[in-house]
């Protein structure tokens, strides 16, 4: 039979887990209260960082970038304490901060602060960012904030383009500025004159806002060259077909190049000299190494290269232009059909030839796929 519970047994139990209830509430009253809890010490510590060493980054830096790294448990900026420690050592102090303690609010953060009109009255500028100073995250000492293009490069290089007639090729060459880049901020801003024509208003002090804050590339109006290159223009970009895997045998009596690599890929991939974004760089280093001192022929050889990419950028109108005219065009309420006129030998006999349909989707490699051949059977 199932045990029972007495009735005086019961009223015991439920006597006990009241009074246990009780004592709860007793030991315990902040877990059953309502009013607003006590400052932690977590929080206490948050606003003591906040208005002592974090009150640096409440006014962001004119001109410089405002990252954690750039500053000292103390919330003094380092490359300013550096500076005025420089000063100190050659013996020009400045009278107006002279005899002032270090601190959040002490001279070098002042100069850190105010350093645009401290330089307008005489006194030592903030040395540029190095590159702990460009670290956000202080966990991740990896990461480095880059560089972005300042307003006036961004004018000059849609200047050059737009008045001086210059190709995008020729203006990366000249302000160190990736093609890829150049040509979307020729796009960018065309986009924005037509809005200002337009009378449509612009995020411009949001746009100031952001770009005082991250580090720029500055441009001097008036000047051919910026101060640095903004970034490597003349990296091998990795084309599609050096992606699969590979076995070319060679003899060891062949010269083995850049040329014999880019046949074993490709029959039709070019060298790594001749893929590079900017060969005519490369050729007018040799012509200069060649020819020192003669300004003349280097001038002939880059106004060579200039009208031979004129005349390769007048073909591809004409075949763009060509392609254009040979297509059929059914226009529709939503949509604009095309239609073209296609040969199923253009596949090839294997079907991967790229004059076939649907090849400019991509093609993939046959090297992992099951039942084929991945030993060389022959030496060429």
């Amino acid at each position: 039979m199932a045990p029972r519970l007495l009735r005086s047994d019961f009223q015991t139990l439920l006597q006990s887990t009241t009074l246990c209830s009780r004592c709860l509430r007793q030991a315990h009253p902040r877990f059953f209260s309502t009013s607003p809890r006590p400052s932690t010490r977590l929080r206490q510590s948050m606003f003591r960082w906040l208005n002592g060493p974090g009150a640096a980054f409440r006014d962001p830096l004119p001109g410089s970038t405002n990252y954690l790294n750039a500053y000292d448990p103390q919330g003094n900026l380092i490359r300013a304490r550096a500076a005025r420690a420089s000063i100190r050592s050659t013996g020009e102090e400045d009278p107006r901060t002279a005899g002032d303690e270090d601190g959040p609010d002490g001279p070098d953060a002042a100069l850190g602060r105010n350093h645009l009109e401290q330089n307008i009255a005489g006194a030592k500028p903030i040395p540029k960012e190095m590159a702990d100073d460009l670290m956000p995250f202080p966990l991740n000492r990896q990461f480095r904030s880059q560089p972005v293009l300042s307003e006036e490069l961004r004018d000059e290089i849609y200047r050059r383009i737009n008045q001086e007639k210059k190709s995008v090729r020729t203006v990366s060459a000249e302000l160190g500025v990736e093609m890829q880049r150049v040509g979307a901020v020729f796009r960018l801003k065309t986009i924005e004159n037509q809005w200002i024509e337009e009378g449509r208003p612009l995020a411009a002090p949001y746009a100031r806002a952001v770009g005082a804050m991250l580090p720029n590339t500055p441009f001097v109006p008036g000047t051919r060259t910026p101060p640095l290159p903004h970034e490597s223009i003349n990296d091998l970009p990795v084309h599609s077909a050096t992606t699969r895997q590979l076995f070319h045998p060679v003899p060891e009596s062949m010269h083995f190049n850049r040329e014999s690599a880019a046949r074993a890929f490709s029959r039709d991939l070019l060298p790594a000299d001749k893929r590079i974004p900017h060969p005519e760089l490369v050729d007018l280093a040799k012509v200069a190494a060649q020819h020192r001192g003669r300004d003349d022929v280097v001038k002939a050889r880059r106004n060579e290269l200039e009208q031979q990419e004129a005349a390769v950028l007048n073909m591809r109108r004409e075949q763009k232009a060509a392609q254009e005219a040979a297509a059929k065009k059914v226009d529709t309420p939503r949509w604009q059909f095309r239609f073209e006129n296609i040969k199923a030998e253009s596949a090839g006999r294997d079907g991967r030839a790229k004059g076939g349909v649907g090849a400019r989707y991509g093609i993939p490699p046959q090297d992992r796929k099951k039942g084929q051949i991945k030993i060389p059977t022959k030496v060429e």
